[in-house]
């Protein structure tokens, strides 16, 4: 029986080490990338237009974490590279691997159908239409901005930060009265950067919760580098880290910021190594969440209201697959993605893989990497998947393990514990390996695909 042909969507990190891993077992695949490179999201000014990166951004993941198993970063690289540095490294693993050739770039799946009897219909946006055995979802999810909605209307600029590219583009912000809403890490950089004293006027950071904020450092070296062990209880290495960070920032109050309801770890990590030192600095003024939008003015749920030239709409994405149909296949109404086993395999679509849907503490860049495994190994007939009732108890057991102790938001509904999932992982392709072997080792997804439709 033949191995099946995989159709992969995107080529930014997550798209790209799953191609590298297919070619590695011999899969043969086709890759489509709707812009004319590698590197969605880290690829500045995409013309796609999905890429969030901004000119002066430094990956807060420092060198030592995100590094692909098989391709280590240049030795010479910083702590914390920039995103150049880090779209360069990822051309050089593509060219490393060949697996180049196999991308057609400028090539938008449109819509992605799956066929009654298993196998997918992909609709380009060069209007072909191919087969496939399989399809491989990496189009990532830090692309569809969302901006939430206020009573009122705001006569002055606005802005998603996914569009902020510098404090001169795409609107200017030297001497104008700027608002940045949202305390998460591309709020931090914005505000850090406008809030210098020649730059925007007046800086105003709006958030509904306070949130304890990360330094990037801890005696000299990133604090991510040294982790607790996989292996540690998870409430232990929480109070053990909870302690660490009260210790090296104190309370948030301290910097005239809004002290957190909550503890360290219960809600996704803000990191800055600037964004204290400038509220400290009083380069900043703190407001509490927004109450209405009042034509050259903002209300405050304090009642205070401030005049504003420019909002910055830090407030996260929506996960959004636009070329699938069925709602099964898509995140629902409050931005949870579908069941999946291991973030990975819907349970009874034995056809299907999510890549990179997750946000991995404290590392994205090679999450993908780590699924790429179960992914390759299951097409090849070296893996096979639990019953379908195993992988349903799975699936609420691993959800409260990575997410249960944040509160509820959109912002957390695909947090993960990255050595923790990693650790897990390997367990499970270990048992799936041997499912596989005492089956012997049956292609789960035959090929059999016609390429054009």
């Amino acid at each position: 029986m033949a191995l099946p042909k995989v159709c992969i969507i995107g080529a930014g990190c997550s798209g790209f080490t799953v191609a590298k891993r297919l070619k590695d077992h011999g899969i043969a695949y086709d890759q489509f990338e709707a812009s004319d490179n590698i590197g969605g999201n880290w690829y500045y000014n995409n013309p796609n237009g999905m890429s969030a990166c901004y000119q002066s951004l430094h990956i807060d993941t420092s060198k030592w974490r995100l590094a692909f198993e098989d391709f280590p970063v240049p030795a010479e690289w910083p702590d914390y590279p920039h995103h150049a540095n880090l779209l360069q490294y990822f051309h050089d693993y593509v060219d490393h691997f060949g697996v180049r050739d196999a991308i057609t770039f400028n090539t938008r799946v449109e819509k992605a159908r799956r066929q009654p009897g298993g196998g997918w219909e992909i609709a380009l946006s060069s209007g072909e239409v191919r087969r496939y055995d399989a399809l491989v979802v990496a189009n990532g999810h830090h692309w569809a901005a969302r901006i939430p909605e206020y009573p009122g209307h705001f006569d002055g600029a606005q802005i998603h930060s996914h569009a902020y590219r510098s404090p001169f583009e795409p609107v200017a912000c030297v001497g104008k009265r700027v608002l940045v809403v949202g305390m998460g890490n591309s709020a931090m950089d914005i505000a850090s950067e406008l809030s210098q004293r020649p730059i925007a006027a007046k800086l105003f950071v709006s958030a509904r919760r306070g949130v304890w904020i990360f330094p990037k450092y801890y005696q000299g070296q990133p604090l991510d580098k040294n982790p607790a062990p996989a292996w540690m209880p998870k409430r232990l290495r929480q109070w053990l880290g909870g302690r660490m960070v009260k210790k090296l920032v104190g309370r948030m109050s301290d910097y005239g910021l809004p002290e957190p309801e909550i503890a360290p770890f219960e809600s996704h990590g803000t990191v800055s190594g600037e964004f204290l030192l400038r509220a400290g600095s009083g380069d900043l003024t703190m407001k509490p969440g927004i109450e209405r939008l009042d034509g050259d003015s903002v209300v405050f749920a304090d009642g205070s209201r401030e005049q504003v030239d420019v909002i910055v709409w830090a407030t996260g994405y929506d996960i959004r697959f636009p070329f699938f149909d069925d709602p099964a296949f898509c995140a629902d109404a409050d931005n949870r993605p579908p069941p999946l086993f291991k973030r990975i395999i819907k349970p009874g679509v034995p056809d299907l893989f999510y890549a990179g849907l997750g946000q991995p503490l404290p590392t994205l860049v090679n999450f993908a990497e780590q699924q790429s495994k179960l992914i390759a190994a299951y097409l090849a007939g070296k893996y096979a998947l639990p019953a379908p009732d195993a992988m349903e108890h799975t699936i609420v057991a691993d959800e409260k393990f990575h997410t249960g102790q944040y509160y509820a938001a959109r912002r957390h509904t695909i947090q993960l514990d990255f050595d923790a999932y990693v650790r897990d992982l390997k367990r499970e392709i270990a048992r799936g390996e041997k499912r596989a072997s005492d089956r012997g080792n049956p292609l789960p997804v035959p090929g059999r695909a016609v390429e054009a439709a």
